[in-house]
């Protein structure tokens, strides 16, 4: 396979083709940024924690029946994938208050909730990722009722094997957001799964082991990185 120009370059991620129309190489960049890029920075080795968690999460999901874009991990920071074309949408499944959904709410950071949250936001910086619900969705032309069902349906079922996994790395999956992409008419699982994209607390301290460690300036940042690596037993 040989990789040819670049597609794309977002926050955290270069999108490089190949020659095969079916596949691209998505590289993980150490940049960081946080509340739609008004924050800006750089976690180093960011990229290789995201790139190999990712990974190593998408090989769990597929052997549980969650379909994803993943092919093959070149390296630490390049990894090839199926060349989606991805749904607008945030999704987001939260399992306790916490973030921006504290501060909407008015709910302490922390609390229970009684079941847990399934939500969508419209994907667009320039609009700060508005929430959206089906009929936002439907109106909007953004995916169709059948890839919201299967999109609601998989983020659920992703959920329980996560909250399962991480469970027993002594982690509590606390919330965490996916996209999807079109592949040849299949939903499949997309983008990635790392401290970048959920929060991850200490399940006896509740230490932030996340992004949030960035967002909020609380420093060790580059060691929570690194201890999630440590918990699923990539270090």
């Amino acid at each position: 396979m040989e990789i040819k120009e670049q597609l794309y370059e977002g926050k955290a991620k270069k999108v490089l083709a190949t020659d095969d129309p079916d596949l691209c190489v998505v590289s993980y960049k150490d940049d960081a940024t946080a509340f739609n890029g008004k924050k800006k920075g750089t976690i180093v080795g960011k990229g290789v924690v995201n790139n190999r968690m990712s990974n190593f999460m998408f090989k769990m999901l597929e052997e549980n029946g969650i379909h994803t874009h993943y092919v093959e991990e070149l390296n630490d920071r390049d990894t090839v994938v199926k060349k989606v074309e991805i749904v607008p949408l945030e999704v987001i499944v939260r399992n306790r208050a916490a973030g921006s959904f504290s501060k909407k709410y008015g709910v302490p950071e922390g609390s229970d909730l009684a079941s847990p949250i399934l939500e969508f936001d419209y994907k667009s910086d320039p609009l700060d990722d508005p929430l959206v619900n089906n009929y936002h969705i439907l109106a909007l032309g953004l995916a169709t009722q059948e890839e919201i069902d299967t999109i609601a349906s998989m983020a659920l079922k992703i959920d329980q094997l996560m909250i399962d996994f991480f469970k027993k790395c002594n982690v509590e999956l606390v919330d965490f957001k996916l996209e999807f992409g079109r592949f040849h008419g299949e939903i499949v699982l997309a983008d990635e799964i790392s401290p970048d994209t959920c929060r991850f607390w200490d399940l006896d301290t509740h230490e932030k082991l996340d992004k949030d460690r960035f967002r909020r300036d609380m420093g060790g940042v580059e060691e929570a990185y690194a201890e999630m690596m440590k918990r699923i037993g990539l270090a």
